[in-house]
């Protein structure tokens, strides 16, 4: 399965960090498509395929499974809830986590 050049001309003007960005955010449960497509305008079958390229085979496979089986809560319209923050509301601006040392 090949990349689009529309694909990679959005991939070429992402920074490392960005790419890690998405692919955290593509792992990230409460992280929905519909956000990663609204900060990044990468649709669900284009973050795929990053992520396709990003990670290893196995990691991919089992990216995939997660996704397969916990599905709904990657689509905002097939959650039971609605989120309006992009961050856990225990996390600080520093990515400090509140109560730990």
């Amino acid at each position: 399965m090949g990349i689009s050049n529309n694909l990679k001309k959005k991939i070429a003007t992402l920074t490392p960090n960005d790419i890690d960005r998405i692919v955290r955010m593509g792992w990230e449960d409460r992280t929905t498509f519909e956000s990663i497509a609204e900060q990044f305008l990468f649709s669900e079958n284009e973050l795929v395929r990053v992520m396709r390229r990003q990670l290893s085979h196995s990691v991919f496979c089992r990216w995939r499974k997660r996704i397969h089986n916990q599905g709904h809560l990657k689509h905002e319209t097939k959650r039971g809830f609605k989120t309006t923050r992009f961050k856990c509301s225990r996390q600080t601006i520093d990515g400090l986590t509140k109560g730990w040392k």
